[in-house]
């Protein structure tokens, strides 16, 4: 028997409840904008960043660093965090990516700036990551896609924000201070998580891939160094690439044979015999290596060649990244409606290619607006696909595995930006050493060529030789666009090839990060919960209500009916009691208690003392309603779930009752009551 309210335990009121979760979610917001912030941040200080230590021909690697390791990292901290408890886990990320940011700072060559951003890099997969899934612990499901929804909105201001607050920083501080920047922020953020986030929480028991996921890293990075030092920092020819190359065979055999044995693959490779996947992967990863190729090397060839500074060249990026937002978000809601995805990803690699193409063609004298329309057609293709690659493949595969198709997709377009970074950088340092060289037999006395690798020195040079090298840059950077319109012409290919197939309700329930490819570590059983809740949190409770009792055939208003449903888990309790419960006045429950009463579905009956305030009880007939309405919403959920059958999935078959739950219980319902009866 429920108890009553005067023997039930004091709680925290909703009121402390919605502080605390403002809090908490305050420092997941703070970390994920540091995390985030710095897979663009970076890019308009490159150019100082090489003027100040040397290393031209390594500066691709800062942010492929940067992306390797946060990419190959993500789905084990989600793993551990789900074996381990969130928050030390989180806790850990923070420290991790605070003491890559301070080495960063302080890093006096390339080398060290590139290991340390790798550190930072292994930081920020746990702060991505983590954060979605500690606001799963802390929110009411409901409520949970608003939560998620804020979280994509600064995954998405920080592409447009990084390069120029990364701009702004080196003119007014110094390019250390874009590492520095973090210390205070991320400390605030751990303070917050370390006073507000409750240590215990939902711990699985997971069989980590440590092998699959070692093997994996493995194999993209031997990849990356192959194609970016292979015929430049070394011969094709030579045995430093021979043994990268072997390397990375060894690595991609040994992780085929370590998923096909493992309980939990980090990359189930069944997923690879289905077309949709593999074709939205192929996208991605050409998706990935023209945006982080393109956001790279476009601020160098502002500050060399245009000669604006740090800023304006974060400025100038404006065009391709707003493109990027605003097809992004719309697409996403156009195939929500229209219920056909096909046209974006063939109209969206077109574009791309074309983009590419274009800034292919700048040089010194393509004015300020031509440059900008050439951004814009990028971004505005980019954004197209963006939305599109997580969409199809959760439309696609199999319910087993949907959280590894998921977050595999966003995996593949991280890669490619990996990959876009270093093979952009690798042929422009090979470009522009080619055009240089035949420079130095006409160069004055006393003047050398190392000038030309610093912006600042760069300007000290003669005017005439001067205009020569920055000739160089511009034909060395239109040479890295051309070379990646061949990717983006496959991807165009693919994007014909990819099979188009009838959508599931639940791809409607997409979210601002996933129109951001923001990574993910949910299961597959998370990630159908968080589209049954963001489908059902559409409509208002009473929208719900006034629909559960349609279904079921009751004549019964939605105040009564939240009523009934409160009276099964509190009866007996006195109204006056379910008035402090829910604080509220007593009498705006008397309408609705005497309308169940009419209705014969609740009984006042006296208290076993004789003493006090009637007891409301609910009587057989208003079991029987509830049971009805339960059914109802249960059926009405199986429904969403169009193509994955509960009878089918015993695991889906226990949400579902679960989400029923949720939907139907008292954390959810506060809100009824607060509108007009």
């Amino acid at each position: 028997m429920a108890l009553s309210l005067d023997q039930a335990q004091a709680g925290p009121t909703p009121a402390q409840d919605q502080r605390r979760v403002l809090v908490i979610f305050s420092g997941l917001m703070l970390a994920l904008l540091i995390s985030s912030l710095d897979q663009t941040i970076v890019s308009t200080a490159l150019p100082t960043i090489v003027s100040d230590l040397g290393g031209l021909s390594q500066l691709s690697w800062v942010i492929t660093g940067y992306l390797l390791a946060s990419t190959v990292s993500t789905p084990l901290w989600g793993k551990l965090g789900d074996l381990y408890g969130r928050k030390p886990l989180f806790q850990a990320s923070i420290v991790l990516f605070l003491a890559g940011s301070a080495l960063c700072g302080l890093s006096q060559n390339m080398v060290e700036l590139i290991l340390f951003r790798a550190v930072q890099g292994l930081g920020a997969g746990g702060l991505l990551v983590l954060t979605q899934t500690i606001i799963a612990d802390i929110v009411p499901p409901r409520q949970l896609g608003r939560y998620q929804g804020l979280f994509g909105a600064v995954f998405g201001v920080t592409s447009v924000g990084g390069p120029l607050l990364g701009g702004f920083i080196v003119d007014t501080l110094s390019w250390r201070w874009i590492f520095y920047i973090n210390l205070p922020i991320g400390a605030a953020a751990l303070l917050v998580i370390t006073l507000a986030l409750p240590a215990a929480s939902e711990q699985r028991h997971h069989t980590i891939d440590y092998l699959g996921t070692a093997l994996l890293a493995a194999a993209a990075t031997s990849l990356v160094m192959l194609t970016t030092l292979g015929g430049n920092v070394y011969p094709w020819a030579s045995a430093p690439t021979y043994i990268l190359a072997v390397a990375a065979v060894i690595c991609i055999i040994g992780f085929v044979l370590a998923e096909r044995r493992a309980a939990e693959p980090v990359m189930p490779l069944e997923l690879f015999r289905n077309r949709v996947f593999v074709y939205a992967c192929a996208m991605g990863f050409g998706v990935g290596f023209a945006l982080f190729g393109a956001t790279t090397f476009l601020p160098l060839f502002q500050q060399v060649v245009n000669g604006v500074s740090p800023t304006a060249s974060g400025l100038r990026l404006l065009p391709m990244v707003v493109g990027l937002l605003l097809t992004s978000t719309l697409s996403g809601q156009l195939i929500s409606r229209l219920g056909r995805y096909k046209v974006f990803p063939i109209a969206g690699t077109a574009l791309m290619t074309v983009g590419l193409f274009l800034l292919s063609r700048m040089n010194e004298q393509t004015s300020l607006l031509v440059q900008s329309l050439y951004m814009l057609v990028l971004g505005l293709g980019l954004g197209l696909v963006f939305q599109v690659l997580v969409i199809v493949v959760q439309n696609a595969v199999e319910y087993r595995n949907l959280g590894a198709a998921t977050s595999d997709a966003t995996f593949f377009r991280s890669i490619g930006g990996s990959f876009g970074t270093a093979v952009f950088g690798a042929i422009f340092s090979n470009q522009l050493a080619g055009h240089l060289s035949s420079l130095a037999s006409t160069l004055p006395p006393g003047v050398k060529l190392s000038a030309a690798e610093g912006v600042a020195s760069l300007r000290l040079l003669p005017p005439a030789v001067q205009a020569e090298v920055i000739h160089a840059y511009a034909l060395s950077l239109s040479t890295v666009f051309l070379v990646a319109v061949p990717i983006a012409a496959l991807a165009f290919v693919f994007s014909w090839l990819l099979p188009e197939v009838r959508m599931r309700t639940t791809t409607q329930a997409t979210d601002v990060g996933q129109a951001f490819a923001m990574p993910t570590a949910r299961s597959s059983q998370e990630e159908i919960e968080r589209a049954l809740h963001v489908l059902a949190s559409r409509d208002s409770l009473e929208q719900i209500y006034r629909r559960l009792t349609t279904r079921a055939g009751i004549e019964l208003d939605p105040r009564s009916t939240w009523l009934l449903f409160r009276l099964q888990e509190q009866a007996p309790i006195s109204q006056q009691g379910l008035a402090q419960r829910f604080q509220v006045p007593a009498e705006q429950l008397t309408p609705s208690i005497a309308t169940l009463r009419e209705k014969g579905l609740v009984a006042l009956t006296s208290r076993a003392d004789g003493q006090g305030e009637g007891q409301l009880q609910l009587t057989s007939a208003g079991q029987e309603r509830l049971t009805s309405l339960t059914t109802a919403l249960h059926d009405n959920l199986s429904e969403l779930l169009d193509g994955w059958s509960p009878e089918q999935e015993a695991e889906l078959a226990t949400l579902l009752h679960r989400v029923t739950g949720d939907l139907l219980s008292e954390k959810n319902t506060r809100e009824l009551l607060s509108t007009p009866a």
